[in-house]
């Protein structure tokens, strides 16, 4: 960037009211009495936000292309139209009761980053783009992440053309239905690097009173199936000893997940979210057990550590029990470190702002983990009430809203030029 204008990019700052305004007027299509919003991928009003998006981001004089997953890219010209553009975004499908930040935040953020750049005048060597990438939340549609994953080669077009919705509808089928089936060939589109902007989803910047998290990286996932066979027996005439309680058992090693995770801190995380009970009846003592098993810690290594430590215990209170406890593996996800160059214009971006900042990880996945496979990669952390998330009743600050996107606007100029 020319030396005269660093000055001026110093005292630069985005409109805060527009960016809030847009997110209001955003979360207007899908609007739930509760306050949140159900926009579900490729369903009419998933239509309807795509427009109005790329229908601000034409009035901001930017190019738009969307490649055959529906992914949508819209582009400010660079001095140098031959360097590969400095990307943010994020996606605006929600969950069934989701709310008006998740996922919305990010593309309007980088929305409000180019409207800012053009309010001053501002032009950088490399361009820049903005994002919305397609059914990343995953609620009607499996995979999660989908037009990031595509786009990243994580899984093929196909295999993502071919999911379908409780309904039968397929994806392909609703992207034509919506007119959202571009010609690119995903991933035929060069990133330099790529920022996210985003809510923390989650408590711990409120906690300590943070108002950036400078996000160090993505947790890895083990997601598993634990059965615990014992036999059924009649509530009243079996005595304790001589009872093979399959859910007495089961108990035992659901603990064993959550202190397996506090054995592995600080970011070791263990839950057990779903619980099936065989037969299920009052007064039998329950033959079977089956149950999820949610692990998540920062590396691979501390995620196999955690793998051994489970069936560790589950092995000893086999042997103890004589009950039969079977852990498989069902899905897995890696850690994905973001890259230090990306991480550090985050955190530099913060300082020199002023705003108050924290090192932070992410628990849960977000499109940045696919477009780090490709390009360095970092993201911006905001703190939302109470870290709740996927609900109707997610809120963020305009203070926060404002802050997030004034360090998302300075680390990728600073990436940019």
């Amino acid at each position: 960037m020319d030396t005269a204008v660093q000055p001026r990019i110093a005292h630069l700052r985005v409109n805060g009211e527009r960016l809030w305004a847009s997110l209001m007027e955003l979360a207007q299509i899908g609007a739930t009495p509760k306050g949140g919003v159900c926009r579900l991928a490729l369903t009419e009003l998933d239509k309807q936000a795509r427009d109005r998006v790329i229908g601000w981001a034409r009035d901001a004089g930017l190019q738009v292309t969307i490649d055959q997953i529906g992914n949508i890219f819209m582009r400010r010209a660079g001095r140098n139209p031959a360097l590969p553009p400095i990307m943010t975004g994020s996606h605006i499908d929600t969950q069934p009761t989701g709310g008006k930040f998740d996922g919305n935040y990010g593309v309007l953020a980088g929305l409000e980053v180019v409207r800012t750049l053009n309010d001053h005048g501002i032009e950088t060597e490399a361009p820049i783009e903005v994002a919305v990438w397609t059914n990343e939340e995953g609620s009607r549609f499996v995979p999660v992440m989908m037009g990031s994953g595509v786009f990243a080669g994580a899984f093929t077009l196909e295999h993502a053309y071919a999911a379908t919705d409780t309904e039968g509808k397929s994806v392909r089928a609703e992207l034509e239905r919506i007119g959202y089936i571009g010609p690119q060939r995903p991933g035929d589109h060069p990133v330099g690097a790529y920022f996210e902007a985003h809510i923390e989803q989650g408590p711990v910047l409120e906690d300590h009173g943070k108002t950036i998290g400078v996000v160090t990286g993505v947790l890895g996932i083990r997601w598993y199936d634990c059965t615990v066979t014992g036999m059924e027996a009649h509530a009243g005439p079996t005595p304790m000893a001589l009872r093979r309680d399959a859910l007495q058992v089961a108990t035992r090693l659901m603990q064993e997940v959550v202190a397996c995770a506090q054995r592995h801190p600080p970011h070791g995380r263990g839950t057990v979210g779903m619980v099936q009970v065989h037969p299920n009846s009052r007064n039998v003592i329950p033959g079977q057990v089956k149950f999820s098993i949610d692990l998540r810690n920062a590396s691979d290594a501390e995620c196999e550590r955690m793998d051994a430590d489970i069936r560790a215990a589950a092995a000893r209170l086999a042997a103890e029990t004589g009950l039969g406890i079977d852990i498989t593996l069902v899905s897995s996800y890696p850690a994905q470190p973001f890259h230090p160059e990306c991480t550090a214009a985050v955190a530099r971006a913060a300082q020199q702002l002023g705003y108050s900042h924290m090192p932070a990880v992410s628990g849960a996945g977000h499109d940045a983990v696919y477009l780090a496979r490709l390009a360095p990669a970092g993201m911006v952390f905001i703190p939302c009430k109470d870290g709740i998330s996927h609900n109707e009743i997610e809120s963020a600050t305009p203070e926060h809203i404002t802050a997030g996107c004034n360090v998302l606007l300075h680390a990728m100029l600073e990436r940019a030029g």
